[in-house]
């Protein structure tokens, strides 16, 4: 973005001061983060008052600042734009930039695998086109918009991934990028506490088509009959389906792990066989949706082979790590809800990469009334692995230890409420190049650290 400050403020219908001369190539709301050129954003909180910062931001090189207008001692000496609220400012200042923009935008949620999809289909992408991604957790009602006034204007795709924890927050994100294309990965359990079912949930994922440009097209998990129903009851939507049933419009009809990740074939709208440098059937599927919008926007079927081969996936999404003794982890600890949490185990039950297997498993959060009966329930699909240890983490996996300690499985189970040692040392001590050990729990437990813990002993 490269605008006048005159500009911005006919964007925003406000009034500034000290506007002759400053061009705004950014925007930004924290000062660490801040670049030359950007507009500062201040926001004022019940501990925070952004306004505080506004001098600091000019001296990192900002060109321009908002001010709310009911916030006193407004410095007369700087560039500033009048605003009565600084969230809804940003929102329209993205909408405006989002008007001018040529480039196709395609939006991505799901309860699980919406990061992983955004990674791949931009790695897919990256080497044939100008593309720019969400880049962390920029996937909510500020991170959207600020990620939106970050595009260059020569940006060719932006791949904006899709975040909510209730009804109406991806309706309003999508109405904000209005995407050509619309990417609903799977329908899970997060954010059942707030939003009461998996029906309830699906409805909320589907709020991405609100935006989807007149001629976009959505493409889906096919498996999920909630998303079928969905687009059923919407007969004028252009939509395209992936996934394991061989009747969809591109499924995966072979899969197996070897050392450098996932090889699979697919049939339908596409049809070969590809690699990804990661782990876990639920990664290829995300894969999908990668290859087929690549394939909508008119790459081969070999540009899109070589260039998925060397796809690069934000960490802890099933991410290989080798320690110094030989064992490997994969580390799928970035989050858990039921449904990943069995795709990870199923993973680790199928995978023949290691003969030693070990599941290290944390909380599931944000899982309502029946959190106790997700986490007991884990315990059928543990008794089917043969695994060498289980090692449980944090106060709701005691549901769990407690359920396997009842089916006489014969692994060693350790559970540990809040100490991460006892987990630590009981894999250093017995894991070795034999061993294959996954990680998989919600951020929250924060599973990376043990191990970083084995990883430095």
């Amino acid at each position: 973005m490269k605008r006048q400050l005159t500009e911005l403020t006919g964007w925003l219908k406000a009034e500034g001061q000290n506007m002759e001369g400053a061009i705004v190539t950014g925007a930004s709301i924290d000062t660490r983060t801040l670049e030359k050129g950007d507009l500062f954003i201040p926001f004022r909180g019940e501990l925070v008052n952004g306004h505080q910062y506004v001098r600091q931001a000019f001296e990192k090189g900002a060109a321009a600042s908002l001010w709310l207008k009911d916030e006193p001692g407004a410095p007369t000496d700087l560039p500033l734009i009048f605003v009565d609220d600084s969230e809804i400012a940003l929102q329209q200042l993205a909408r405006a930039y989002r008007n001018e923009l040529t480039c196709k935008f395609i939006g991505v949620t799901g309860s699980n695998g919406k990061t992983s999809t955004k990674d791949l289909i931009t790695s897919v992408l990256t080497p044939y086109f100008k593309v720019k991604k969400t880049e962390g957790n920029f996937n909510n009602q500020l991170g959207l918009p600020l990620t939106i006034l970050s595009l260059e204007e020569d940006t060719d795709i932006a791949v904006l991934e899709m975040g909510m924890s209730g009804f109406g927050e991806i309706s309003f994100l999508s109405e904000l990028a209005k995407p050509h294309y619309a990417v609903i990965s799977n329908i899970g359990e997060a954010h059942m506490q707030d939003l009461g079912s998996r029906e309830g949930i699906a409805k909320a994922k589907f709020e991405i088509i609100d935006g989807l440009q007149e001629d976009g097209k959505l493409f889906f998990d096919g498996d999920e009959p909630l998303l079928q129903t969905l687009v059923k009851s919407h007969p004028s939507l252009q939509s395209v389906t992936f996934g394991y049933t061989r009747a969809l419009d591109l499924s995966i009809i072979d899969m197996e792990s070897g050392d450098e990740g996932s090889d699979f074939t697919v049939a339908g709208e596409v049809e070969g066989s590809f690699t990804i440098p990661v782990f876990g059937a639920h990664q290829v599927k995300n894969s999908l949706a990668a290859i087929l919008i690549a394939n909508e926007l008119g790459l081969s079927q070999e540009q899109i082979r070589t260039s998925l081969q060397k796809a690069s996936l934000t960490d802890m999404r099933m991410q290989p790590v080798i320690s110094k003794c030989g064992a490997l982890f994969i580390n799928d600890a970035f989050n858990a809800a039921p449904t990943s949490m069995k795709a990870a185990l199923a993973f680790l039950q199928e995978t023949k990469l290691r003969p030693e297997k070990w599941a290290v498993l944390g909380d599931m959060l944000e899982l309502g009334d029946n959190e106790r009966t997700y986490h007991e329930s884990i315990a059928h699909q543990l008794t089917k692995i043969p695994l060498k240890g289980i090692l449980l983490f944090g106060p709701r996996m005691k549901w769990l230890y407690d359920e396997l300690k009842k089916t006489g499985n014969e692994s060693k189970i350790i559970w540990s409420e809040d100490n991460y040692d006892p987990l630590i040392q009981e894999l250093v001590k017995s894991t070795d190049k034999d061993s294959i050990i996954l990680l998989k729990g919600s951020r929250g437990m924060a599973l990376e650290k043990i191990m970083n813990g084995v990883i430095d002993a």
